[in-house]
């Protein structure tokens, strides 16, 4: 019986012609005694059956296959330059790897009445109405292998936006005294194709720019740095003007700086591979059962 009620939570409701997107575990518990499984049960005791298992029918999280045919190739590319290697031999001292992307449309929520701070027996309470203050672009790099981040805000993205960043971290040493500096991009609008290349490469001879794959961003190291931006300084999101979200962003860097080491990553070529054909397999499944 246990088992019957665990594959049942792992169906899809609509494949049974049932109106839901997911099942809760007091659905789990209507089907159940739908089917004629058992006469009765309770929601609790479904959850202890599924959480021996992690079974979580009532979370979802979003997926995009790889769409890339050079997925694996560009993707292996990043991988090796994390682990210090290009092409197979390893980075020379006077050789660095920088991450860089943009955050977009970060607005300043100006609130209707002031945030109460925290006090015995009351968490952080932040007024729900507020108007618009305008929005601004974060432009960041992190320097994979030395831990060190710059930044700057500017009204929007676009390439001329980014072509400062870039000419912000190049014209500082050691970058400018480098043999090569790696730059991993995703392949947003700023920095696309064989144009950025280009025009990396007139400006910045010793640029290398390797793109991601599309839909890959999430093995760009900078999206952990924007991730720990969002829940430090811009959560809640509480700001008088644009300039006070410039200032607490370039003033986080800093603070950050002071404490940064370079993110564990573990994630190599091997799981790559692994990824992939677990994921060659499933859509084999999905096309033969269609």
């Amino acid at each position: 019986m246990i088992i019957q009620v665990k594959a049942i939570a792992c169906e899809l409701p609509s494949e049974r012609g049932i109106p839901l997107s997911r099942f809760s575990t007091r659905e789990i518990a209507t089907e159940v005694i739908r089917r004629g499984i058992v006469a009765e049960i309770s929601g609790s005791t479904i959850w202890r059956w599924l959480n021996e298992d992690a079974i979580k029918p009532w979370q979802y999280r979003s997926w995009i296959f790889p769409r890339d045919p050079q997925f694996e190739q560009k993707a292996g590319r990043v991988l090796d330059l994390y682990q210090g290697i290009w092409c197979g031999i390893p980075l020379g001292f006077d050789e660095y790897v920088i991450s860089s992307d943009e955050k977009t449309s970060i607005q300043a929520r100006v609130r209707k009445h002031d945030t109460l701070p925290t006090t015995r027996g009351k968490c952080m309470r932040v007024e729900h109405e507020y108007s618009r203050g305008g929005s601004l672009t974060y432009l960041a790099a992190w320097d994979v292998r030395r831990a060190k981040i710059f930044g700057r805000c500017e009204a929007k993205s676009g390439i001329a936006p980014f072509g400062r960043l870039v000419d912000q971290v190049m014209a500082q040493e050691p970058y400018l005294s480098a043999k090569r500096v790696f730059w991993i991009l995703d392949n947003g609008s700023s920095h696309r194709g064989q144009s950025c290349i280009a025009r990396f490469k007139q400006r910045w001879p010793k640029i290398v720019v390797v793109h991601l794959p599309v839909h890959a961003s999430w093995l760009n190291q900078i999206e952990i740095y924007f991730s720990i931006i969002q829940r430090k300084v811009l959560t809640p999101n509480d700001f008088q003007s644009l300039e006070a979200v410039e200032e607490r962003l370039l003033q986080f860097q800093d603070r950050y700086e002071e404490i940064a080491k370079p993110f564990e990553w573990k994630f190599t070529r091997d799981d790559l591979s692994k990824l992939l054909m677990r994921l060659s397999k499933h859509s084999e499944d999905l096309r033969l059962s269609a």
